[in-house]
C-alpha cells in the first residue's frame, strides 16, 4: 500500500514537473492575446468612428468579431502548447456539428438579423415613415435586428420579420413627402365628355392639399356597359395617412356637388330590356297604360 502511494505520488511530480513550464507559457499566451483583442477592438471602433461617423453599430459588430476572432486564436494556441492537439481536433469536430444544427434550428434569426444590418445600413425607411409591408400598411415605429414595428392604420402593433422586406416588395409613402390620389369612376352615356372633364379637372384644383406645381391627369379609360370609366390622378403633401383622406374625401364631396350642379350623372348599373327593337326601348319614352 505504502509503496503504491509513493509511485502515485513520484507519477504525479514527473507530471507536475514536465507540465508546469507548458501551463504557464500556455497561460501567458492566452493572456497576451486577450489584451490584444482588447486593444485591436478598442482602435478599430477608434478608427472607424474617425474615418466613418455613421452607422456606429457597424463599429461595434466589425470590431466584436475582431475581438472574438484573438480569442478563440489565442485558445487554440494555448491547447497546441499543451500537447492537446486531439483534444482541439475533437472541439473543432464538435463545434461543426453544432454549427450545422444550430443553422437550421436558427436560421430565420440570422437571416432576419442579416437582413437588420443591411436595413441600418441602407435605411429604406425610419422610424415615422409611412410604409406597406407584407400587406401591412402603418406608421414605423422602431427598426429593430429582428423585426420592425408598425402601428397600422386600425391601431394594433404589428411585427414584421425583417428578412420579408428583402424577399419581396415593400412601399415607402413618405419618401418623397407626397403621395398621388388616383380617382376611379364614370358618368353616364348622355353626358356631355368634354364638359365633364372640365368641371373635374376645375373642382381637382380647388383641393386644399393639392399640389398644383405636380400638374392633374384626366383620363377616359374605357366605354362600360353603362358608363363612360374615367381616372383623375393628382398629388398631394403627404406627411400622413389623414393627408391621403382628406384629399380623397376632398375629390370626392366636391366633384359629386359640382356634378349634381351641372346635372352630370355618375353613372350606376342600368339594364337595357330588348322588345325587338333594335337598341331596345326606354320604358320612359311612352306612357304606359295598365289595364283592369
Amino acid at each position: 500500500m505504502v509503496e503504491n502511494l509513493e509511485k502515485l505520488l513520484q507519477n504525479w511530480e514527473g507530471s507536475v514537473t514536465t507540465y508546469m513550464p507548458k501551463i504557464l507559457v500556455a497561460v501567458v499566451v492566452l493572456v497576451i492575446f486577450i489584451l490584444l483583442a482588447k486593444l485591436v477592438k478598442n482602435a478599430s471602433i477608434s478608427m472607424y468612428s474617425k474615418s466613418i461617423k455613421v452607422h456606429p453599430e457597424i463599429a461595434n459588430i466589425l470590431a466584436s468579431l475582431i475581438y472574438f476572432f484573438f480569442i478563440l486564436s489565442g485558445v487554440f494556441l494555448s491547447l497546441k502548447i499543451l500537447g492537446l492537439e486531439e483534444m482541439l481536433t475533437h472541439l473543432l469536430a464538435g463545434a461543426g456539428i453544432i454549427g450545422i444544427i444550430a443553422g437550421f434550428a436558427f436560421k430565420d434569426i440570422a437571416s432576419n438579423i442579416f437582413a437588420g444590418l443591411l436595413l441600418k445600413v441602407q435605411r429604406p425607411y425610419k422610424i415615422g415613415d409611412w410604409v406597406s409591408i407584407d400587406d401591412q400598411y402603418g406608421l414605423v415605429q422602431d427598426v429593430g435586428w429582428i423585426t420592425t414595428s408598425i402601428k397600422t392604420v386600425p391601431g394594433q402593433e404589428v411585427f414584421v420579420p425583417n428578412q420579408i422586406v428583402y424577399s419581396s416588395t415593400f412601399t415607402n409613402y413618405s419618401t418623397w413627402g407626397k403621395r398621388r390620389i388616383i380617382l376611379k369612376t364614370g358618368v353616364s352615356y348622355g353626358d356631355d365628355l368634354e364638359h365633364v372633364k372640365t368641371v373635374a379637372l376645375d373642382e381637382v384644383k380647388k383641393i386644399a392639399q393639392l399640389l398644383p406645381e405636380e400638374g392633374v391627369d384626366f383620363y377616359y379609360t374605357d366605354i362600360g356597359s353603362s358608363t363612360y370609366d374615367f381616372i383623375l390622378r393628382f398629388w398631394i403633401k403627404f406627411e400622413s395617412n389623414d393627408d391621403f383622406c382628406r384629399g380623397m374625401d376632398g375629390a370626392i364631396t366636391s366633384i359629386k356637388k359640382r356634378f349634381e350642379q351641372e346635372n352630370i350623372s355618375i353613372a350606376y348599373p342600368v339594364t337595357t330590356l330588348d322588345f325587338g327593337v333594335k337598341g331596345g326601348v326606354n320604358l320612359f319614352d311612352k306612357s304606359i297604360n295598365i289595364k283592369s
